[in-house]
């Protein structure tokens, strides 16, 4: 089995940074960044990929992005030379990365923070929504945790009431292990279209789910017992349902609305590429391309004349 792409989608997400007022730039970069870091070793073809796109991003994010992405890439063994030398890094391994790292801020950049009333583009939406259904499960993990700070409009919480009377039914139709009533409940608790609802419930490694329990609020407990229930096979894995377990337990709520934000968002746009107008324009193109039908017009003296047997001419 060949291993998808390390960065599958980053590329097509790359628009998102050049939407006016939407600069999700510094929050990119970071991800590229965390997803890199995390594996050991990596293809000649992973590293020129990452070549080419931190060198679109690294001169035009902020001095604190730039920073905080060096200290990372610095003390990490495998940095493509020339991202090093792109951010004027000498010494691949020096001690000035330790002080780097405590440097590391813990919050969004200021200018982050003023634009996160910004809406996604429905294209922009089903781009980022393609990327995370693409990725490994430890990639959707650093995309969820990297979302929390970017610029991007999150979802509105469900109202209280909704969401409990939401959780209850979810809850027991995992119990049930009746997982085409949960997946029911899910798309319409969350006003999800029936396919995303689908791979949510249907994706076998879970960060889905448990992206759209963080966005209904749903308890940790009540959580695990889903995940213990709804499906068997995979219930039975310790491991899995850890996993999930302590992903639940760590992701940010803003995150998971964002994510949901970017799922109903995907729909528009599938449903504008779908949609072609049938109005009166199209009408009138076909009716330029068909042949012309024209009634007989009947002349004076050329009708045919029926006799009775009573005229005597």
């Amino acid at each position: 089995m060949t291993r998808p792409p390390l960065f599958q989608g980053f590329d097509g997400l790359m628009t998102l940074s050049r939407r006016e007022g939407v600069d999700i730039r510094p929050t990119l970069l970071r991800v590229l960044t965390d997803l890199y870091v995390q594996t050991s070793a990596h293809s000649s073809d992973e590293a020129r990929q990452f070549v080419e796109l931190t060198s679109r991003l690294i001169d035009e994010v902020d001095d604190g992005t730039r920073t905080a992405v060096r200290a990372r890439l610095e003390a990490y063994p495998g940095t493509p030379p020339e991202v090093l030398r792109k951010l004027g890094v000498k010494s691949a391994h020096s001690d000035e990365s330790i002080s780097l790292v405590a440097q590391l801020p813990s919050s969004p950049d200021p200018a982050e923070g003023q634009m996160r009333s910004l809406s996604m583009q429905p294209k922009d939406a089903a781009e980022l929504c393609e990327m995370f259904f693409h990725a490994s499960g430890s990639e959707r993990i650093s995309i969820l945790h990297s979302l929390a700070g970017t610029p991007l409009k999150a979802a509105s919480r469900l109202p209280e009431a909704h969401a409990k009377r939401a959780i209850e039914t979810l809850e027991m139709a995992a119990f049930a292990a009746d997982l085409e009533s949960f997946t029911l409940e899910l798309g319409e608790s969350l006003m999800l279209p029936a396919r995303i609802a689908s791979q949510i419930a249907d994706d076998a490694s879970g960060e889905p789910l448990a992206t759209a329990m963080r966005a209904l609020t749903m308890p940790g407990p009540v959580f695990q017992r889903v995940l213990l229930f709804l499906k068997p096979a995979f219930g039975s894995s310790v491991h899995w349902v850890f996993r999930l377990s302590r992903l639940y337990e760590h992701l940010n709520e803003r995150s998971a609305l964002i994510m949901l934000a970017a799922w109903r968002g995907a729909t528009a746009a599938s449903s504008r590429a779908k949609f072609r107008p049938s109005l009166y324009d199209d009408e009138r193109q076909r009716a330029r391309f068909a042949a012309p039908t024209t009634n007989p017009v009947a002349q004076p003296g050329s009708g045919r004349i029926v006799r009775t047997g009573t005229d005597d001419s």
